[in-house]
């Protein structure tokens, strides 16, 4: 059994297998291993891979089953001590992956640990899916370290710290293998988009600790599957957004930021409606038909998990902050 397994689930991404795969098989310690585990992809991902990566294990599914239920079958069949969750449109770089590994042989506690994740057409910058660690405020919107909506920051080291986060991106998650399984892995019903945020809540749920490890650098090219202006994202986001918070908020708190909640989003349709984004507009709506008709379902979901204390989401509306403060950077503890 390996120490660590680097998982990648691909799908119609042979572009990306052919750009890195290379220098991620020259990065690899002896104690490491890659598994591709294919979408169902229609081009010749898995070809390609048969013909110039024979050492590579592949693993093939019968269709889409989208990022989460993917990942969660594939897992099934990867023994390892560690998994790395890695986007197939990420370059990695040397030494990336001891620093992480023995940050967390060092604390048992530490469940999961993502790299400072750069951008890959700007390499100075941070990249939008993960940064330098992610974050969730009151009323589940996701941040991080060097990106707040679509404010991203340059790199100057000013995040080179190892701290608790929040989240750690999906693009490159690093897992204890018995903490994915015992949590039930990702979120199948989110299919894709958001399903790390909620992996991470329960984690923390169960006491766990979530860190940051700017030592471990990777670059993301990002939207390789789901560009940013696709209308389809828009849907999964603002619905995957919802099922979130009804999973993981405490009681108390669930009514009023749903008022909340349901306000924010109407305004986020009407912008795009103002902008001309009419498919994206239409895509918040039924967004917020699929989750109301999933309500009993997915409230009946939470019932089975542990609740956290909810000040450890951060306690404000970056909504407020950021558009109506001007508030753009956030330090891991407060904006500014």
């Amino acid at each position: 059994m390996a120490k660590l397994a680097i998982v990648i689930l691909n799908w119609n991404g042979r572009r990306f297998l052919e750009r890195f795969l290379p220098t991620l098989e020259s990065t690899l310690p002896e104690y490491a291993e890659i598994v591709i585990a294919d979408n169902a992809s229609s081009d010749d991902s898995v070809s390609f891979l048969k013909n110039n990566f024979p050492n590579i294990r592949i693993l093939e599914h019968t269709e889409n089953e989208g990022f989460a239920k993917g990942y969660n079958h594939a897992l099934e069949n990867v023994e390892a001590e560690y998994y790395c969750l890695l986007n197939s449109d990420i370059e990695v770089t040397e030494h990336w992956i001891e620093p992480i590994i023995e940050q967390m042989d060092a604390n048992e506690k530490i469940a999961a640990v993502q790299p400072k994740l750069l951008s890959y057409d700007r390499r100075d910058e941070f990249e939008y899916a993960g940064a330098a660690g992610g974050f969730v405020d009151k009323y589940g919107y996701p941040f991080c370290r060097g990106r707040v909506f679509s404010n991203v920051e340059k790199d100057h080291g000013q995040y080179d710290t190892m701290i608790d986060i929040f989240w750690a991106t999906g693009a490159a998650l690093f897992v204890r293998s018995y903490v994915y399984h015992t949590m039930g892995g990702l979120d199948p019903d989110f299919f894709a988009h958001m399903e790390e945020i909620d992996f991470c809540w329960r984690i923390k749920n169960a006491g766990y600790k979530i860190k940051i490890n700017p030592a471990s650098v990777v670059y993301h090219i990002g939207g390789g599957t789901l560009p940013k202006n696709n209308s389809y994202k828009t849907y999964l986001n603002f619905r995957n957004n919802l099922f979130l918070l009804l999973k993981n908020l405490p009681e108390e708190r669930l009514r009023k930021t749903f008022i909340v909640k349901f306000f924010l989003d109407q305004v986020a349709a009407f912008f795009f409606l103002l902008q001309g984004h009419f498919k994206d507009f239409t895509a918040v709506y039924k967004a917020m038909h699929d989750f109301y008709k999933n309500y009993d379902y997915c409230k009946a979901k939470r019932n089975t998990l542990p609740k956290l204390a909810f000040e450890d989401t951060y306690p404000k509306s970056i909504v407020f902050l950021h558009y109506f403060k001007r508030k753009k950077i956030f330090n891991g503890e407060s904006f500014s």
